[in-house]
This record gives C-alpha cells, structure tokens and sequence, in this order.
C-alpha cells in the first residue's frame, strides 16, 4: 500500500489505516475476544496498514492494552500508533486541559501501549474554546520537547475548529469527518493544513457503517448502539452517527452509491477510494470487526483511483441529496 508523510510528525504511514475503537467493544457494538482483536490487527498489518489511531477511552484503555500486547508480541516494523486523550476529564470543561492533565493521560497511555514515547497524541474532540487557547499548545509544545510525545494533533468536530487549530504551528494532524457524505472539509480545511504541512486524517470514513451498502429500511440497532441512542444527537454531537445524515437519507442515497461502485469492488472500498483520491488528505481509518473487512479495508489503498465520471457522479449525489443536511452544520 502507498505510503504518505504523516504531516509534521515526518512518519511514513499507510493512505487507509485502522480505527480502533472497536476493539473496545465501545459504542454498542459486540464484544470481540482478544484472540478476535489481535487477529484483526494481524490481518491489518498485513494487508498494509501501518497507522493504527485508538484512544483512552475506547473500552477505558483495553483498545490501547490490546494494541501495546500486539505491538510486544508481533513487533511489527514501521507501525505508527496515534492515540487521544481528553474525553476522561470530568467535567469535560476547557479548563481541564492543562498539563497536569495531560501528563497523567499520556502516562497511562504510554503503559497500556507498552511505549516510551507516543507517536502521535491527538486531543479528542474537546471543548471548542481549547483551540484557541495558546496555554494548550505551550503545554503539548512542551510535552514533545521533553520527548514523551513524538508529536500532536486535534480531533475536531467542526471546520472552524480544524482551521483554528491548523493556525498553530506545533499542530501535526487533524482527524475530522470526511466522506461521501461529509465534504465540505474538502473546501477550505484540506487546502489550509496542506499549505501549512498538517496531516488530514479523515475519521468516520463509512459514515457509522452507512455507506458500506449493507444497511436498509429494515436494519435495526441494540439500544446500547449510538447509531440507535444518538440518532438524533441525543448524547453527543449527530454528525458522530450516520455523520449527521438522517437515516432514511442516508439509506436512500448509500443504495444509489452502490449502483455506482464498479465491478469487483466493494461499495466500502469505493468509499474509502474516494477518500484517497482527494488531493491533500493524508489516510482514513476506518474500523474493523472481522478480519475480512480488515483485509477488504486495507485493499482500498491499493486499488486505482476514481475515474472522473464516477467522481462527479457521487459529488453529484452529495450536492443534491446530502448538502442541505449536514453542510452548515459541521
């Protein structure tokens, strides 16, 4: 699979990585084993895929424990972990990210991946006036000069909240939503942290699952599955769930998508394809539950690009379908 500088941090990674919260088990989805999870991740690396993104709070640190026992076991060559911290503070307030904070979220990160040094530490989706707080970037600055953090990025809900963070020159990454169903970060994001050398990782890739073509009208969730809890952003932000797109939406316009995917692809690699194909995005990193969508995953980065009527057609289908729901939002 290609390989791509991973922004500032000047580590080559993999153009499709995995998102590992559901190793886990978080979010309502089904319990996997640990021989599941280190299987998932065998077949991962693998396939490719040398960008693994987790965080502290997946399973309260088991997605980071099962991570760190791979990593000691397989020793892999060339793996990059990024990892996030913030969603443990309680309250959940802009004044809980400071440095004592942040010391004690990395070093339980660091002994639950078994690391010195975390590759990259992103903060995770946090309060939107922690962007603009130069406090927080002095600290993770400092962070990284003490050599605990191999670097940092942002998490972020929103498009202002991207380009603000993008302004601060210690940022390395930002993880935002992009993907069939969410472009607009395609607009003035992508271009601003290509211009300032900071990595797009493109999260929610499938849109909760959604633009894997295997939902319909009649599929249904556990009550303890976000995407049947937060439907209407009833715990936390929509645009995590479905990225924002009503269901029956979404249903609709991800049956149209799979018209459109090509013989011999699957509707989820056109969609993490179409995330490659776009100029300035560094990778994506959709989950996987089983192994075969690990490997199915990862072939995404190896197939070749969108041709440009394909493309028009799914921005097509964004403009007149999706826009109206979701572009002001986010």
């Amino acid at each position: 699979m290609e390989q791509v500088k991973l922004g500032k941090t000047g580590r080559d990674v993999s153009v499709v990585g995995m998102g590992c919260w559901q190793l886990g088990s978080d979010w309502g989805s089904t319990p996997l084993t640990e021989d599941d999870g280190l299987a998932i991740l065998d077949a991962a690396v693998d396939a490719g895929v040398t960008l693994l993104d987790t965080a502290d709070v997946y399973g309260d640190g088991i997605s980071e424990k099962m991570i760190g026992r791979f990593l000691a076991e397989r020793r892999p060559a060339g793996i990059t972990v990024a990892t996030k911290m913030g969603q443990r503070a309680d309250p959940h307030s802009p004044e809980a990210y400071n440095i004592t904070n942040f010391r004690e979220w990395i070093d339980r990160s660091r002994k639950n991946l078994g690391v010195d040094v975390i590759d990259l530490m992103q903060l995770h989706c946090p309060p939107t006036p922690v962007f603009s707080d130069d406090r927080v970037y002095d600290a993770l600055d400092n962070l990284v000069y003490e050599g605990v953090l191999g670097g940092y990025g942002v998490s972020v809900e929103t498009c202002a909240e991207a380009m603000t963070a993008i302004a601060h020159p210690g940022v390395a990454s930002v993880q935002i939503i992009l993907n069939i169903f969410r472009q607009k970060p395609l607009e003035q994001v992508v271009p601003a942290a290509a211009a300032a050398g900071v990595a797009i990782v493109a999260r929610v890739p499938l849109a909760s699952g959604m633009l894997s073509g295997k939902y319909d009208e009649s599929t249904t969730f556990s009550p303890a599955d976000h995407r049947n809890y937060n439907l209407h952003g009833e715990e936390f932000d929509v645009g995590e769930t479905f990225s924002g797109v009503p269901y029956e939406v979404g249903i609709r316009v991800a049956r149209e998508v799979a018209a459109l995917t090509p013989t011999g692809t699957t509707t989820a690699q056109l969609a993490l394809r179409w995330i490659v194909d776009q100029p300035g995005v560094t990778t994506t990193i959709p989950g996987a539950r089983t192994v075969r969508q690990a490997i199915e995953n990862a072939g995404a980065g190896s197939l070749p690009p969108l041709t440009d009527d394909l493309r028009s057609a799914l921005r097509s289908l964004y403009d007149s379908e999706i826009r109206g729901y979701v572009h002001a939002r986010w």
